[in-house]
């Protein structure tokens, strides 16, 4: 009978799932819970055919239970982004009625016509960074949450408050100078006591998080760290989110799916571009830091920040100037280290070029080519001292 191609809609408590062969005839369909029995069921409707090939929307959300499952049990699992499946059943002749038959038919069609869709694999590394990177951010979080509450409330026991950038134990001190005698100053002094012993849980949580980033990272291999700018979250985010570095063709694929490339906007003899606000914002966040960073220190990238204001830039463009060029250093490094380890950072292979984490698409069409001569990969130096 040829290849098959199972697709497969998943919900948290049910998978729907249909099998096409190459000239898209429905060989069979069916609706599956995800329990134990659900799946073995599905899994063994699905192997009544010889040659098959998996086909899941959303491996990296919705479908990921079902797909890892799947590829522990040795099925080979296509992930389907649901970009595409959308436009499947867009243009699919039930005019675009969204019933779970109608999305499995359409994941299984485009596996079956996309070439080169991403090859599910076993979670790895990259994974446990990405979970411990986003616990860490959760963290992150919620100490800005618990340090705004507290600032409010020592405001109204202590003139002028506490100053900006405030620690547990500064909190404590300003909190054991204030003796309130009314039942309002006394509800606020027990609040904001409360608040700075949840302040020092949090902190001894994010100590712990941050040496498990440390080691994590560690045993990947990667160099990132070396990077002027870059720590343990932000190598992290860098690994966990992109995984293998391979599948951008260039530095300029890859600015562009992070958001710092900027976009083409020019229209006859007007020759203009206006900034992204597309891409992965959690890896723009990092290259965000990062050149913060780096203007806080005497480096290449504050020189190469003055020289765009001396170009008559606004600070906000040579800032995303400055962004720019760091997509590419970070892209250079990562691309050092997949060569020196032989595979993609945290071990991943199997990825294509035309696969991504956020979009199924990394080579987004831009007008940003790589910008000569990056700048100078810079290691870490303590913060001057400010005068």
């Amino acid at each position: 009978m040829g290849q098959v191609v199972i697709g497969v809609d998943p919900h948290k408590r049910s998978a729907t799932i249909e099998v096409i062969d190459h000239r898209e005839r429905v060989l069979g369909k069916g609706r599956f819970g995800t329990d134990s029995d659900g799946y073995q069921a599905m899994l063994t409707a699905g192997r009544e055919h010889t040659d098959r090939i998996w086909a899941v929307e959303g491996c990296n959300g919705i479908g990921r239970h079902v797909a890892q499952r799947l590829v522990a049990d040795g099925e080979t699992v296509l992930d389907v982004p649901a970009k595409l499946s959308a436009r499947a059943r867009v243009f699919s002749t039930g005019q675009g009625r969204k019933t779970d038959p109608v999305d499995a038919h359409s994941v299984a069609v485009v596996a079956l016509r996309t070439p080169d869709l991403r090859q599910v694999t076993a979670d790895d590394t990259t994974v446990a960074l990405r979970l411990l990177v986003d616990r860490r951010d959760q963290l992150g979080h919620a100490r800005t949450e618990i340090i705004s509450r507290l600032h409010h409330l020592l405001l109204e026991l202590i003139p002028g408050g506490a100053k900006k950038f405030l620690s547990a134990q500064q909190a404590r001190a300003l909190l054991n100078t204030v003796r309130p005698r009314d039942v309002v100053g006394k509800t606020r002094r027990w609040l904001a006591s409360e608040l700075i012993h949840e302040l020092v849980t949090i902190d001894k949580k994010i100590k712990v998080a941050n040496t498990e980033l440390n080691d994590l990272v560690a045993s990947t291999g990667s160099r990132l760290q070396q990077l002027h700018g870059i720590g343990p979250s932000g190598a992290a985010r860098l690994i966990g989110d992109i995984a293998d570095i391979s599948r951008f063709a260039s530095r300029g694929h890859f600015a562009s799916w992070n958001g710092t490339a900027p976009i083409d906007a020019s229209s006859g003899d007007q020759n203009r571009h206006r900034l992204s606000r597309a891409g992965n914002r959690r890896i723009n966040r990092v290259l965000h830091i990062m050149a913060v960073v780096q203007l806080r220190n005497d480096t290449e990238g504050r020189r190469h920040y003055r020289r765009k204001l001396a170009e008559g830039k606004t600070t906000m463009e040579a800032m995303r100037a400055l962004k720019r060029r760091l997509s590419d250093v970070a892209y250079r490094q990562m691309v050092a280290d997949a060569k020196r380890l032989r595979t993609g950072p945290g071990g991943h292979v199997g990825a294509t070029l035309q696969s991504s984490a956020d979009d199924p698409n990394p080579k987004v069409d831009t007008s940003e080519k790589s910008l000569p001569g990056p700048v100078e990969d810079q290691l870490r130096a303590p913060l001057l001292t400010a005068s």
